[in-house]
């Protein structure tokens, strides 16, 4: 039987809260340990993001009985070596929901790695979870597909299965770190939270291989969703550029708009009018090939899977020579502004995405593990998804290794340029 099973119970106001489209708050939640010897199965677990899962879930639960699941018997086996004898390989298509439930007969939870999720046809994944009773949890940055899944909330409610959607890094941790700094505005200052930002960087890809090279190509053929007092505004892909401070370890980098689905997560659950999203990367050029295929190529063809998986055959060699100089440092900057003029910000950097990430979905998971999550379809700032007692500790564990890790602060106190605080006093 499935944890989901045995650790949670369906009342009627989960039932409500699935259908419910407000702000909401949830009953305090009491985190448990993690079931002992729980099986959890990593699918995509041969490619870096659920490899980089899998090692962090060993590294900060050894007890957990890991499964590997793909479709490459000897990248699986390769994995379960390095993992040690608590993991196994299971080999799996997730284009077929026989495969998927007889993967999932006997595992606890599931976490779907196996990207990009752009143009996916179904959340095949997640109704398997839900048929088989397993936990849930993904790393989605794709709105159209983070919203279909959403859309099964009252359909896991009722099978008892507890699931949250874009649960990695950015969306994943972006939204917990927003949602805080939200929560801290309302309870410690007078005005309302008027505008939230994202501001995220990569060096490269990070690391992360050819699935984050194929999303960001995908990502580019779609028109960027963004809110501007409440009104939905739709701008066009890696435009309106910014030259934004990362602070400690990052510096400043250029950033431009880019469709993520916390946008509109964030600006539907939490209330925020003004809502927006950028992203970059390095080396600089980089960016400008980014804006020069937007301009230049149909979006009929970036939005086309196969087409994109032959740019990324062409461009995978050089993008990788070129990491290797790059580094894969990763950074988050959320800001938030209110009406009393009140702005704080949040930032999370690390000098590697490839073990960021892992230790990022790896903290969701646990979460789910121990009693956080309420039965349902959740997004991370949701507080049936994390429960609110349960954030700080799912943030201690996902900012392992960062080298700059701050919430709560005016943006004078972590910028890396000096500012004046007034009378002509500089920090």
């Amino acid at each position: 039987m499935a944890l989901s099973g045995r650790s949670f119970s369906v009342g009627a106001s989960c039932f409500r809260a699935c259908a419910e489209e407000s702000p909401r708050t949830s009953a305090r939640v009491q985190l448990l340990e993690p079931t002992k010897d729980a099986r959890v199965m990593v699918l995509g677990g041969t490619g870096r993001v659920g490899g980089s899962t899998a090692a962090a879930l060993s590294k900060l639960r050894p007890d957990l009985r890991l499964v590997i699941g793909g479709r490459n018997r000897e990248k699986g086996y390769a994995v379960v070596n390095k993992l040690g004898k608590n993991s196994e390989f299971a080999e799996v298509n997730v284009e077929d929901m026989k495969s998927l439930e007889s993967a999932l007969d006997g595992v606890d939870m599931v976490v779907h790695t196996a990207g990009p999720f752009q143009q996916a046809k179904s959340c095949n994944v997640l109704e398997a979870a839900i048929s088989t009773k397993t936990a849930y949890l993904d790393v989605c940055d794709d709105t159209e597909y983070a919203f279909r899944a959403k859309s099964l909330c009252n359909k896991a409610a009722e099978a008892n299965v507890a699931a949250i959607t874009t649960a990695g890094i950015y969306p994943g941790v972006s939204n917990v770190m927003a949602s805080e700094l939200v929560r801290a505005a309302k309870t410690e200052g007078k005005g309302m939270p008027e505008k939230l930002r994202f501001y995220y960087y990569t060096a490269g890809t990070g690391g992360a291989g050819p699935t984050i090279l194929a999303t960001s190509f995908l990502l580019l053929g779609e028109d960027v969703v963004a809110y501007n007092k409440g009104e939905k505004i739709k701008l066009q892909p890696y435009s309106a550029g910014l030259n934004i401070d990362f602070g400690k370890g990052i510096g400043k980098r250029d950033v431009y708009l880019l469709n993520l689905p916390e946008v509109r997560s964030i600006h539907e659950i939490l209330g925020i009018p003004s809502v927006s999203a950028r992203f970059g990367t390095a080396p600089f050029f980089w960016n400008w090939g980014m804006s020069a295929m937007t301009n230049l190529l149909p979006r009929e063809y970036l939005r086309d899977r196969s087409k994109v998986q032959q740019l990324v055959q062409l461009f995978d060699p050089i993008v990788r020579a070129i990491d290797g100089i790059a580094g894969e440092r990763v950074s988050i900057r959320v800001d938030l502004e209110c009406s009393d003029g009140r702005h704080t910000l949040a930032i999370f950097s690390h000098r590697r995405l490839s073990v960021s990430v892992g230790f990022s979905t790896a903290a969701f998971a646990l979460a789910v593990l121990e009693g956080s999550t309420q039965p349902g379809v959740w997004f991370p700032e949701e507080p049936e998804g994390i429960a609110l007692e349960a954030r700080e500790v799912l943030l201690e564990r996902a900012a392992q290794g960062t080298i700059n890790f701050v919430m709560n602060k005016p943006p004078w106190m972590v910028e890396t340029e000096p500012k004046e605080v007034g009378l002509g006093i500089y920090v």
